[in-house]
């Protein structure tokens, strides 16, 4: 494709996202209106394929997991996009303004939960792939676009299934998770602990005839927090320094009038680049121990479940970190896509929290960028919001993708 045409085209893509702009938002709208919690997304699921099969994707089909893939196009290389579409609950519904699941479309914004975490993403995908079948695109790639589930309780686990068991395995990887329209190459990772500490019970009559282990557990929390403060941040200082908190304390003994002499403390550990699961453990125990502590056992739990098709299955609470260098071709491809569109380079940054990018990149070293409607600090809130100028920008970004990837790939390679 020469210059002209490749700009005329860009030019067509970006009218036809602007010219579905409500057509956009009225999709996030109805999705809205049907709650999919982690492992209760068999009825979004469901509505969201016959969305897709209306629209007319190639190929339309749920793995044995329950998430539901959609392909544009027959190339030999697979370009996957890919949005959670499980949120968490509500949380105090008196501090929501309007109905969490009205999806109702006022001010520029689609309103309710999962509007930004992140169905907005999952309402652009669905526009990008009614454009790329109206331009019949024919390109390098077969464009998935992966409607996932269950990654608020455990991200990455859908996409660990998909490689690992049905061996569905992408060339590049973009995640729609938030960004406020910002080009995303990394994030930390971050992992599960679980701290156990013994006492010795007593008659609460008497505690000095027993040890507690409540009193342990407040040492040991204290132990914590300065490691925290510890931490250092990755070499570059691009994801920033890790970090670790107690999420939970459990004390327990034989009744409400004994020395307890059972405790376990819940942390959630960030981490940045250079950091792993052997290395935050170990950080752990020499920190309690430290503490003076005479004995601590630090484990990493297990996630497992029954989705909503019934298939069992699980993995240990470990999210590998990941990243890109600036100049990786994903990278350019994507500040390249953006520019083209909007006549400026993106922001290039990173998210605070966590994706499905976890699996793809962090554990099978996937390249993975992200690119999504809405904004991070969004989710999880009350009164959750998306614009709607933003989905119809983000569902250009992913039509024009195909397009600018292998030209940037091209490049690389003389």
């Amino acid at each position: 494709m020469n210059a002209q045409d490749e700009k005329l085209l860009i030019k067509q893509i970006r009218e036809k996202a602007e010219s579905y702009r409500d057509w956009t938002a009225q999709n996030l709208s109805q999705i809205i209106k049907v709650p999919a919690m982690s492992n209760q997304e068999r009825d979004r699921i469901l509505f969201l394929k016959e969305l897709c099969e209306r629209i007319g994707f190639d190929e339309v089909r749920i793995d044995g997991l329950g998430n539901l893939l959609a392909r544009v196009g027959s190339g030999p290389q697979k370009l996957v996009i890919d949005a959670h579409i499980d949120t968490v609950g509500v949380g105090d519904r008196s501090q929501w303004k309007r109905d969490p699941f009205s999806g109702d479309i006022e001010g520029g914004l689609v309103h309710g939960r999962g509007t930004s975490d992140q169905t907005g993403g999952a309402a652009s995908m669905l526009t990008a792939g009614r454009i790329l079948k109206e331009l019949a695109y024919s390109g390098a790639y077969s464009v998935w676009f992966v409607f996932s589930i269950i990654e608020e309780d455990c991200d990455g686990m859908c996409w660990k299934y998909l490689i690992e068991e049905e061996h569905f395995i992408p060339d590049f990887f973009v995640s729609t998770e938030p960004t406020s329209l910002r080009l995303y190459r990394g994030h930390r990772g971050r992992m599960e602990m679980e701290v156990h500490l013994k006492g010795v019970s007593c008659h609460g009559s008497a505690p000095e005839r027993g040890v507690s282990a409540a009193y342990k557990a407040a040492r040991a929390a204290l132990a914590i927090e300065k490691l925290n403060e510890e931490l250092k941040p990755d070499a570059d200082c691009f994801l920033g320094k890790g970090t670790v908190v107690v999420s939970k304390i459990d004390v327990h003994g034989p009744s409400q009038c004994a020395v307890p002499d059972q405790a376990m403390l819940y942390l959630d550990r960030r981490l940045t680049w250079g950091e792993n699961r052997d290395m935050a453990i170990e950080q752990v125990r020499s920190a309690i121990l430290a503490a003076g502590l005479d004995a601590v056992e630090v484990i990493m739990p297990e996630y497992r479940v029954h989705s909503w098709t019934g298939k069992e299955y699980g993995q240990e609470l470990y999210f590998p970190t990941w990243k890109l260098q600036a100049d990786h071709p994903l990278v350019q491809a994507g500040s390249q896509t953006y520019t083209r569109l909007f006549g400026v380079p993106p922001e290039v940054d990173k998210w605070t929290f966590s994706t499905n990018c976890v699996a793809v990149a962090g554990r099978h070293d996937i390249p993975c960028i992200g690119f999504g409607p809405g904004d991070e600090a969004q989710a999880h809130a009350p009164n959750e919001v998306t614009r709607i100028d933003d989905l119809w920008k983000a569902a250009a970004f992913y039509a024009a993708l195909p397009y600018t990837l292998p030209e940037v790939l091209a490049q690389s390679r003389t």
